[in-house]
């Protein structure tokens, strides 16, 4: 097997560390081997214990090498949205001196993002991610790869991503102390919404909606572009505390009470069904309904939609053809599709991988960001060299130095503060920038998607 054509997502969850190694056959991307193990040392979706997370991903990665028969090396690593900031941004450089032309080449390329990159960023947040809107080549725009085109002046526009250091550091650090290398890092919005979601909901809209285990986040893309991203401080965890201390018994109990006898919806629940619970204090077992375990889990995930849904109402968000999307292991609930439908527009749908052995929605994160680093450009490595150490992103063969004598480099960027934008993963990327109101919240969010969603 050509490990040039194996992709390795690593997905660090609150609840379970997933490994999902995959491999590119004749231009399908299968699933091979894949690895879960339970998470410790994570609150909220960030690591704040190094070795435990380090531990936790040595025995996810081991599993899914014993299972694809790989030895795994490089790891390609979802970063959560917590904190994450989107801005416009546009760079300049000139190719050649005194009016001259020549071809653009690689270098050039990665002039033109670093310059795109001079940004005024305060020292505790770091760049994640630069996604390239557009192209342009003296003035003529839309240009996806500008490489062999002549030009005395190009241009770069493009939606930089930053976020806090802490979160890049303690995921990097955990990942090398498991032993391993760091393929690239993805912001995981952004691989879900661009590599799950069909061309026809990224173009017209989809609400994306994460449930994972410490936190869920919501993300809008539209016009294949990401619009928006809210992360909730509350996940499945919340409903397992629920559970363990309506029911009075260990966290343990109440987790396999919630998978094995759990619905989201108390509707679907049978009132005659009893259920056996072991009752902390007590030596026999307590029973109660399978109805009542619902109306249980319901109240929590009611919380978790209703503050999603006032969010969307907030940013006056309009009803999306692409409806909702959920994904992650909270999405798993029977019931959830039906609940979620009492809060939000359009249809909802529940997304499963098609591929065997991974039909269950906690494995959409892992499963995109194999398909993010599989679906990546020449340019997109080039932009990503700019932002990474080169050992991380291998970039494509550099053409032949060209006459870079007096190269004048110009930058210039978007004075408009962070915006919430995208990119089009399935292709190329775009993006757009919603206007920004300076007084309250809510008016900035409902400026930002009056103007978006014109």
């Amino acid at each position: 097997m050509d490990n040039s054509e194996v992709f390795v997502g690593l997905d660090i969850g609150s609840t379970s560390i997933k490994a999902l190694v995959c491999e590119n056959v004749k231009g399908q991307l299968k699933v091979v081997g894949v690895g879960i193990a339970p998470s410790t040392g994570l609150n909220h979706g960030v690591i704040v214990d190094i070795d435990k997370t380090a531990h936790a991903i040595s025995q996810a990665v081991a599993q899914a090498e014993e299972k694809s028969n790989l030895t795994i090396k490089k790891l390609i690593v979802g970063l959560p949205a917590n904190y994450l900031r989107m801005q416009k941004v546009h760079g300049m450089i000139t190719i050649a001196a005194q009016g001259q032309s020549r071809e653009i080449v690689n270098r050039d390329v990665i002039d033109v993002a670093k310059e795109t990159l001079t940004q005024n960023i305060p020292p505790e947040r770091t760049v994640l991610d630069l996604v390239p809107t557009e192209f342009s080549v003296d003035g003529f725009g839309g240009i996806k790869d500008p490489r062999g085109m002549v030009s005395v002046r190009l241009e770069m526009k493009a939606t930089l991503y930053t976020g806090p250091k802490t979160i890049l550091h303690n995921t990097k650090k955990a990942v090398q102390r498991a032993g391993y290398e760091i393929k690239d890092f993805v912001i995981a919005p952004i691989a879900t919404d661009f590599n799950l979601l069909n061309d026809g909901e990224q173009d017209f809209g989809t609400v994306v909606i994460d449930l994972g285990g410490g936190q869920t986040t919501t993300s809008i893309i539209h016009d294949h572009q990401l619009k928006y991203t809210f992360v909730d401080p509350e996940g499945g965890q919340y409903v397992t505390k629920d559970i363990s201390t309506v029911l009075n018994t260990s966290l343990k109990n109440a987790e396999k009470l919630k998978l094995n006898h759990g619905y989201a919806d108390h509707s679907l629940a049978d009132a005659d069904a009893n259920i056996n619970v072991n009752v902390v204090g007590k030596n026999e077992p307590e029973q109660f309904t399978e109805e009542y375990l619902a109306e249980v889990i319901e109240a929590r995930m009611r919380q978790i939609f209703e503050r999603i849904h006032q969010r969307l109402q907030a940013i006056h968000a309009p009803e999306l053809p692409g409806g909702v999307t959920i994904i992650g292991g909270g999405a798993a609930m029977p019931g959830v599709k039906e609940l979620a439908q009492e809060y939000f527009a359009g249809s909802i749908k529940v997304y499963l991988p098609e591929q065997m052995g991974i039909r269950h929605p906690g494995y959409a994160t892992g499963l995109a960001l194999a398909m993010y680093e599989n679906q990546l450009s020449d340019v997109d490595k080039l932009i990503k060299q700019t932002i990474q150490q080169p050992d991380i992103i291998e970039s494509p063969r550099e053409e032949p130095a060209a006459e870079n004598n007096n190269r004048q480099l110009v930058h210039q960027w978007s004075n408009q503060p962070r915006q919430r934008s995208g990119e089009d993963r399935s292709r190329k990327k775009r993006s757009a920038e919603p206007k920004e109101n300076k007084h309250s919240f809510g008016n900035k969010l409902k400026g930002m998607f009056d103007n978006l969603f014109d």
